[in-house]
């Protein structure tokens, strides 16, 4: 019978991924690399099974799969250590989903859509706040305005915490290229190119531009769509400072030497795996996903707006969310897929409003 498999379960994103499918009822096997602090896991959340694995041993990963199972991968930074999920599952025939935020993975998972078309299988990556909520907005507004042409979406939090895998993410895309939709096709961009502000809840607030899965998803949602940038939110000085930072980074990202230099700093300085926001904490966190759809010139058709709740909490139930919809046979497609063409819009819609994001 097929299962749905939690990999990376004793992370930070992934123990609130196992609180969250125990509340919606599901029974998922819990893998990681440490067996101690599983069995503690599964007995603080009630009993389940568990399995080992580590991306350090790709068979191992292999091994927990069968034809049918649904996959989620916490296991970060995924430009370090996402490749032997994705491809077990390829390889065992089961659906994928994962938590990243990073950009030059998420165009990995969606060159390998042929692929997991073969297999019959979903590809979903960025199944989490990166970058669901902007999804949907933007398909929202996008549905609102049938000419629209560009889209524009931003996200920003209020009173955030970060985890260290978190961080880890961050630092690993520093020296990646970044992309964006021109002319209907994604092409290369360097992140942090573009800095706009959008009215959030009455105020401006600052964003500075980043690749997500929109890009690569919204096309197929709005065949029409030509234009599209993804803005992360920042205060102004931090974003004009990410700007810079990309800038140099991206000059140091193209002379080895210097590049292995930075990354190893970066390394030593920046540390994975190591926790994140306490419950009190995300309670008091509050999210949003505005997206603003416009014409050839630019007027804006349509905005909308979603207000959330902690990132960690929304990634953690829609993943939830997802990998037992797609256990029950939710699952409208195959192949690398955006949330809006795998669930639906309405389904997507309810999916996100029961984890957080509602309108």
């Amino acid at each position: 019978m097929p299962k749905i498999v939690l990999f990376g379960a004793t992370g930070y994103t992934g123990r609130l991924t196992a609180e969250a499918l125990i509340a919606q009822g599901a029974s998922p096997v819990l893998a990681a690399r440490n067996p101690d602090a599983l069995a503690k896991l599964a007995a603080d959340i009630g009993g389940t099974e568990t399995a080992v694995a580590d991306v350090t041993n790709p068979d191992s990963v292999r091994a927990l799969l069968g034809r049918g199972d649904v996959l989620i991968t916490t296991v970060g930074p995924f430009l370090r250590f996402g490749e032997p999920a994705l491809a077990a599952a390829l390889a065992a025939g089961a659906h994928y989903f994962d938590s990243t935020g990073e950009g030059p993975f998420i165009r990995t998972v969606f060159d390998h859509d042929a692929q997991a078309r073969t297999a019959g299988v979903g590809l979903l990556s960025a199944f989490g706040f990166d970058y669901v909520p902007g999804n949907l907005a933007a398909a929202l507004a996008l549905g609102e305005a049938p000419a629209a042409t560009r889209v524009d979406v931003g996200y920003f939090v209020e009173a955030p915490g970060t985890s260290g895998g978190t961080r880890a993410s961050i630092a690993g895309m520093l020296f990646e290229h970044g992309f964006a939709l021109r002319g209907g096709r994604v092409v290369p961009e360097r992140s942090g190119s573009k800095i706009r502000s959008f009215d959030v809840v009455g105020g401006q607030r600052t964003g500075v531009s980043i690749p997500g899965s929109e890009h690569l998803a919204l096309t197929r949602v709005h065949p029409g769509l030509r234009e599209a940038d993804v803005f992360l939110g920042l205060p102004s000085p931090a974003a004009r400072g990410l700007q810079a930072g990309s800038l140099v980074a991206g000059l140091l990202g193209k002379v080895a030497p210097a590049r292995a230099l930075a990354e190893g700093a970066l390394a030593k300085v920046v540390k994975g795996s190591t926790g994140g926001p306490g419950p009190e904490s995300r309670a008091r966190t509050r999210s949003w996903a505005v997206a603003e759809a416009a014409d050839a010139s630019g007027k804006v058709l349509a905005t909308v707006t979603l207000n959330g709740n902690d990132p960690y909490d929304f990634t953690s139930a829609i993943l939830a969310w997802g990998a037992t919809t797609v256990l029950g046979g939710g699952l409208r497609g195959t192949g690398a897929l955006g949330p809006v063409d795998a669930f639906g819009l309405e389904a997507l819609t309810a999916g996100a409003a029961e984890a957080g994001f509602r309108r």
